[in-house]
């Protein structure tokens, strides 16, 4: 399986780092100490500067063409450069604005610099540099019962190819393992993105917001997955559940809840055996907070997209789960599922 992360010809390394745990197929550079923010973008290899170059191509060569063909610049289309190997990293347009590396961690360093007790846990680069992320781990936890605990994160990415926002974010994941938990609570978000336009940097201020929403956030899913952890279900209520977070669409979404299964594709079917597999046997649903509760039903879903599930690469797992991919909505699916199963009684999606 590919993992798409950055290798330095030059250094003959790896663009990522980790604190004492090996990840990303044991690649990378592991280290004893948590580092601060300039030490990680060394130790990821992340110490490079991108530029933003015309972009030209040249007319048709015809027979009677001789010598050299006058290059023709393409007008409002730029390249973005990563300058320590002369490589294109993507096609931006005029209004782009590129932000350095350390400058993104520079703003991260100034959003959680002030809180005591934070540890840059990783950071690394895909695709040749052309995004770029780090994660700190907050101090506090999430205590679902006496024995599940749940470390909360916050992460930084940044691209370089025009494919997306600068994405500052929140995220709680499971010591035990590693489920990133993307809860969508009503009213309340837990990502902040900034586009890269001209006054991208200025705005990046704006994302310390983040650490607000954090305070907002983290009681009220400490509260409702502990209140979930109460709610019983049973096991063909738990497969009833799967089985709409998991419609890819709304037809099939009606023919599950009209009881059709002839109607579902056995990809659907298989995938649904999955998930309830893992419901029903994984080690980290057999604890008294996930057994049977409401809070093991949702942990199942999204336990079976972070650690289930076959990726095509280590890159596609990130995008699915952090960036509004399958795995976040279904995840945001499941979410909204649990919340109707303790107000009405035939929990439905709108």
């Amino acid at each position: 399986m590919a993992h798409n992360l950055d290798y330095n010809e030059q250094t003959q390394q790896y663009a990522f780092f980790s604190v004492k745990e090996k990840a990303w197929h044991g690649l990378g550079k592991i280290v004893s100490d948590h580092p601060t923010s300039r030490e990680a973008l060394a130790f990821a290899g992340l110490d490079f500067e991108v530029e933003k170059r015309p972009l030209y191509t040249f007319p048709e060569r015809k027979p009677e063409d001789k010598g050299v063909l006058d290059a023709i610049k393409i007008p409002n289309h730029f390249a973005t450069i990563r300058t320590d190997r002369n490589a294109a990293l993507g096609v931006v347009g005029r209004d782009y604005r590129i932000v350095q590396n350390h400058e993104a961690f520079d703003f991260f360093d100034a959003i959680v610099g002030n809180t005591d007790g934070i540890l840059y846990e990783t950071a690394g680069a895909l695709f040749g540099g052309s995004k770029v992320f780090i994660t700190a781990k907050l101090p506090s936890y999430i205590k679902v019962g006496q024995d599940d605990l749940i470390e909360q994160y916050v992460f930084l990415t940044n691209t370089h190819d025009g494919s997306g926002s600068i994405i500052a974010a929140f995220t709680p994941v499971r010591i035990c393992c590693n489920n990133t938990l993307n809860a969508a609570l009503r009213n309340c978000t837990s990502v902040i993105k900034i586009r890269h336009t001209a006054n991208a940097k200025e705005r990046l201020n704006e994302a310390h917001k983040l650490m607000g929403i954090i305070d907002t956030v983290s009681p009220l899913l400490d509260g409702i997955f502990n209140q979930w952890s109460k709610i019983r279900i049973t096991d063909s209520e738990v497969q009833e559940l799967i089985k709409k977070a998991m419609s890819p669409s709304k037809e099939v979404l009606e023919n599950v809840r009209l009881g059709d299964y002839e109607q579902l594709s056995t990809v659907f079917k298989n995938t649904c055996d999955k998930v309830s597999e893992y419901a029903f046997s994984a080690p980290t649903q057999q604890l008294e907070s996930t057994k049977g509760t409401l809070f093991g039903a949702y942990n199942a879903i999204t336990g079976y997209y972070q650690n289930i599930y076959d990726y095509k690469s280590e890159a596609a797992k990130m995008n699915s789960i952090i960036y509004g991919g399958t795995a976040q909505q279904r995840g945001q699916t499941a979410f909204k599922l649990c919340h109707d199963f303790m107000t009405q009684s035939d929990f439905i999606i709108n």
